[in-house]
């Protein structure tokens, strides 16, 4: 299995970690469940190096 984590980068371009570790479609729900929050915040999934 992918391990994937979410991302976010917040109106300054600052790039946080959200969350880890997790399987490519729980951070794909992760990552929508934050943009509907209708934050100015950009949310994404990225794979984790192995």
């Amino acid at each position: 299995m992918e391990s994937c984590r979410v991302m976010r980068q917040d109106d300054n371009g600052n790039r946080y970690v959200v969350a880890r570790g997790l399987g490519r479609a729980e951070a794909e729900r992760l990552a929508a469940e934050f943009e509907a929050r209708g934050h100015k915040q950009l949310y994404w999934v990225e794979a984790e190096a192995a």
